[in-house]
Parts: structure tokens; sequence; C-alpha cells
């Protein structure tokens, strides 16, 4: 299935199939596209948490204002941001670098330098919105590989994050859960499924310069 086909059979899932779990192979598909997701100065303030437990699912539905999507999907992948970004943070990043691309400290030490400073000059709440960007990107990135390997999925802003921070004990894991997606096979009886997208029209969206 080429990109765009992809992209209209694609739709916010309302029901999934719950007896039809994901073959752990598309799993490991999601997992590798959230890691390989574009992020700002490559720093991934971001983590995944994947949860395939009915039983879980179950409770956080009754935190997701009671979405069935929640208790139905396969899995529910749960992005979430680095509670703290400092220089403890961006300094990994760039001994990472260094190991990967062997890069000379003499062309890494001024970048790392500024991006330091630059984080440590900055109130959290900058940061914490800055992270959060991050995150769509990754949802952005999850959507579209979902839709290329015919995976169904909902994303989902509409839940208590407190509530699943404290129920997953992320805390523990210095995170902080900022976005929902239900991933799975849509069910045949869901409605959702059969309506017409609906969209405006191109010329109203895209404007060419040149």
């Amino acid at each position: 299935m080429g990109n765009i086909k992809a992209l209209e059979w694609r739709y916010a899932t309302k029901k999934f199939n719950s007896e039809k779990i994901l073959p752990s192979e598309k799993v490991d598909i999601l997992k590798k596209a959230f890691n390989l997701t574009a992020t700002s100065y490559g720093l991934q303030p971001i983590k995944m948490v994947v949860v395939e437990n009915k039983e879980i699912q179950e409770k956080l539905k009754s935190y997701s204002m009671n979405q069935q999507q929640v208790s139905t999907a396969s899995h529910i992948l749960i992005i979430c941001i680095e509670k703290e970004v400092g220089s403890e943070f961006i300094e990994d990043y760039f001994t990472r670098v260094k190991s990967i691309r062997k890069t000379p400290d003499e062309v890494l030490t001024p970048f790392k330098e500024f991006l330091v400073n630059d984080f440590n000059s900055k109130p959290y709440n900058e940061i914490a919105l800055w992270s959060v960007n991050q995150a769509y990107l990754a949802l952005g990135t999850l959507l579209t590989v979902c839709a290329t390997e015919e995976i169904d999925a909902c994303p989902m802003e509409g839940f208590e994050p407190e509530k699943y921070d404290e129920y997953l004990n992320l805390g523990e894991h210095n995170l902080k859960s900022v976005l929902v997606l239900p991933v799975g096979y849509r069910a045949e009886d869901d409605q959702f499924s059969s309506f017409k997208k609906v969209r405006r029209p191109l010329e109203d969206v895209i404007i060419e310069i040149g």
C-alpha cells in the first residue's frame, strides 16, 4: 500500500477487535519507528510505555473518560516526556554521539556547551513545552507507520495524565505521560471505519510560492 493510500485507509479507530492481537514483529516496528522519529537537536526527551494487559487497560480506561478503545485495543502506547532535561541528559547525548560517530571533541564541545547553557537558562515550563512538542512529532511518525503497516490506531489527548503517572509509577522513571495511542485492529462493527474523510480542499490548505 502506498503512503497516500495508507493515509486514506487510516482513521481514528473508536472500537478495536479485542480478540485480535498485534504480532510481536508489528509491535517491534512501532518501537523502532518511535526511536527513529525526528526530535529537536536529536536529544529524544521522550520515552514510550507499551501496555499489553487487559486488566491494566481496563483500569486506564477509567482514567480516559471511559473511552472503549483503551480497553479493546491490542496494545496501548503511552508517549511520555522526561521530567528533567538538563546538563546530565545533554552530556549523555554527546557521549553517545562520540561513541557512535567518532566525532572529535573539538567539533562536539562548542555545540554541547551551547546546549547546556541554553537549557540551564530556560525555566522548567519552557523545557516541558519543548519536550511535549517532541512527543507530538513522535505521534505523527507512529500514525504514519501504523497506516503503512495496516495497524489501526487512535491518537488521544482525552485522558488524566496524573492518574496514568500514578497508576503506572511513571514518576519512578522520571517520566510524565502526555499522549496515548491505542493500537490494534478495527472491529468489524466500528461504524467510523466506513465514514468518508472530511478534509478542507487541498487548495485551501496549501500555499505555493515560486
